[in-house]
């Protein structure tokens, strides 16, 4: 399931995977930075990098399926010219190409879930290609969704809490905020239900 096969066939198993829309966590914690260089980490149909880009920032956008980095850059195009030509699209897997250190103001990565030991060596990589005075976002199916009926991933062992990835983070480096953030959603029923999102907001130190 972590494969570029497997999410090529995600892709390919409908004409969109995702809404369209910015995820909302990036929405509140980006808002207010000041433009800069991001990097849009499993980028997928490009509503992030899109989204970013509208607001000034210049976007590496980096997703492991073609198809989606195919279908992104025709969503950028639509955006207009002056908004494609903010965002570069790159195929690749972070675990075996990983960012270059230091080079971002704003590092997201929004609903990447890998086994333990492998999502501890992806996230310290992303944490080091943030820049001094930049933002790490990771946002994630916090555990306690488990518990609702909206059928998260039956693999809980690669969900996490804020505080766990906190955790891996030097305080004389970073200033963090870890939350679990409340949401409205729809179960597959139809029915509301509340689930919350694991945050982690940092910024490293100037």
């Amino acid at each position: 399931m972590f494969t570029e096969q497997a999410w090529e066939q995600r892709y390919s198993s409908r004409t969109a995977v995702w809404s369209g829309r910015p995820n909302p966590q990036l929405v509140a914690e980006a808002t207010d930075l000041t433009p800069g260089r991001a990097l849009d980490v499993g980028s997928g149909e490009g509503a992030d990098a899109v989204w970013l880009a509208r607001r000034g920032w210049r976007v590496t956008a980096v997703d492991i399926s073609r198809t989606a980095l195919q279908r992104a850059a025709a969503h950028a195009g639509d955006a207009g010219p002056e908004i494609a030509d903010r965002v570069e699209w790159v195929h690749a897997d972070v675990r075996d190409q990983p960012p270059a250190e230091a080079a971002y103001d704003l590092v997201s990565a929004q609903f990447m879930h890998l086994p333990g030991e492998e999502r501890a060596v992806l996230f310290a990589r992303l944490a080091a290609a943030v820049a001094a005075g930049g933002t790490l976002l990771i946002v994630g199916h916090h555990p306690w969704d488990l518990r609702t009926s909206v059928h998260r991933m039956h693999l809980p062992e690669m969900m996490y809490t804020p505080e766990e990835l906190a955790a891996a983070l030097d305080p004389a480096v970073w200033e963090v905020r870890a939350e679990a953030r409340p949401r409205p959603a729809v179960d597959p029923q139809g029915r509301e239900s509340i689930v919350h999102d694991a945050v982690l907001v940092a910024r490293r130190r100037s």
